[in-house]
């Protein structure tokens, strides 16, 4: 294994390896330099960057999203920054530095890549994918359960995706999309069915809980089709937003305010903005 780590190394070695070494020492020469005389970085806590990290993490998902490159490495320098800020912090009191952050990545990465680095073989991406969610599986330990990995604050969307990703690296999953479907259109009827049944407060947890599994099912469905459904919803909350603001802005142009307009009226400006493109 050390021999083919060592060809992979040297084959994917660039003339400008040395530029990238530069240019992160010199990150990491600028953090020190911070958190010793900036009294905002001084004050700086692992608990304290928690909520600006996720806040940094949303900010390149838009970019992701929106396709602007310019922003993606604006926000991927922001992530940077906190993941050695963290290293910076933790080695503070020798728990670990940014070296050992990096290292245990890198070994991570050879021992769950073993079709690469070791004799096992991975024709096809769900393979890969199976073998890492059972070489992460044993890494924890028989006391371990596959779905207890899923970090709890996920979104609920992108955690319903991580569920169903681990269960199908277990062998647990739909063999077909057109069996996926079936069961989309039967979480569709036991949904309507209650929502018809009345209006109590007990049926109303289980309108709730019948939409929860319409909902998974329709994510389950997506997956089938190679369709990311977190994309695809923001991609459509995008939309929404692009078409509700023309409405809002044209109609205020022709003299119109939306809290005296009909719904035909604004159905009118919808209509402009889906034909101008939105």
């Amino acid at each position: 294994m050390a021999a083919t780590l060592t060809n992979n190394m040297t084959k994917h070695t660039d003339p400008r390896r040395h530029k990238k070494l530069a240019a992160f020492d010199r990150l990491l020469t600028i953090m020190d330099e911070l958190r010793e005389q900036c009294p905002w970085d001084k004050k700086q806590t692992m608990e304290s960057l928690r909520y600006l990290t996720i806040e940094e993490t949303y900010e390149l998902s838009d970019a992701v999203v929106e396709e602007n490159l310019r922003e993606i490495r604006k926000e991927l320098g922001d992530l940077l920054l906190h993941i050695v800020f963290y290293s910076r912090i933790a080695s503070e009191t020798q728990s670990f530095d940014i070296a050992e952050v990096i290292d245990s990545l890198c070994e991570k990465l050879i021992y769950r890549h073993p079709h690469i680095y070791g004799d096992s073989k991975a024709e096809d991406e769900e393979a890969v994918k199976k073998n890492w969610e059972q070489l992460k599986q044993s890494e924890k330990g028989g006391n371990k359960t596959i779905l207890g990995g899923v970090p709890k604050s996920l979104p609920a969307l992108i955690k319903a995706m991580r569920i169903q990703e681990k269960a199908r690296a277990s062998g647990f999953d739909w063999e077909k999309k057109e069996q996926v479907w079936d069961k989309v259109k039967e979480e569709l009827k036991e949904f309507e069915q209650e929502v018809n049944a009345g209006d109590s407060l007990n049926q109303a947890d289980k309108i709730e809980s019948e939409f929860g599994d319409l909902l998974f099912s329709l994510i389950n469905y997506a997956r089938f089709i190679n369709i990311n459904p977190e994309d695809a919803l923001e991609k459509t909350n995008k939309k929404f937003i692009q078409r509700f603001t023309y409405l809002e802005t044209e109609s205020k142009k022709d003299g119109k305010d939306l809290s005296s307009m009909s719904l035909t009226e604004m159905d009118e400006y919808w209509d402009m903005a889906k034909k101008t493109g939105i």
